[in-house]
């Protein structure tokens, strides 16, 4: 059994490990995930994009977060495109697990605890996330987590090199 997962918000001392495991992953989450600047296989440019995700996270509007085990970062997940307004109340989940320490269930109980936080800390009534049509293993993690397809986006990501379908996924929250 691995050890426990755990979420917590980033801090800038998560750039270095974090770029690590972007730089070595980048071939594993090409098929998944648009071209990212080279920057972002850096400590500094990661540092700089914790810097924003932070900004963001005191304006309201994401809650930027990392993946542990055994207190050491595997990855993130992040709740974006934050509407807390009483009408809308709903978050985007995105999530990557480094391809280390994939296939251990961290994914799964990463997005369950991501849950929490977006129902309980920030509020909110609805999760929605998109997944690639073809991204069974994301599927299969939503899905545990009570997510339900409810549509494809057509065309709605460039990944390596041609524009694809998102399959889209929601999940009440509760009121």
């Amino acid at each position: 059994m691995p050890g426990r997962t755990r979420i917590r918000l980033v801090e800038p001392a998560d750039a270095a490990p974090l770029a690590a495991h972007r730089a070595r992953d980048v071939e594993l989450f090409r098929r998944w995930e648009p071209a990212q600047p080279p920057a972002l296989l850096t400590a500094e440019g990661q540092a700089e994009r914790i810097d924003r995700l932070l900004a963001g996270h005191r304006a309201g509007t994401v809650w930027p977060g990392v993946v542990l085990a055994d207190g050491e970062v595997i990855g993130q997940v992040t709740v974006g495109g934050v509407l807390p307004q009483p009408h809308l109340r709903r978050g985007s989940l995105g999530y990557w697990i480094t391809g280390t320490a994939q296939n251990r269930g961290h994914a799964g109980r990463a997005v369950g605890l991501a849950l929490r936080v977006m129902a309980e800390e920030l509020g909110l009534h609805r999760a929605e996330a998109s997944t690639n049509l073809e991204n069974l293993p994301s599927q299969r993690v939503l899905r545990r987590n009570g997510f339900s397809p409810y549509g494809v986006a057509h065309s709605a990501i460039l990944l390596d090199g041609r524009w694809q379908d998102s399959l889209l996924w929601e999940r009440i929250l509760g009121d």
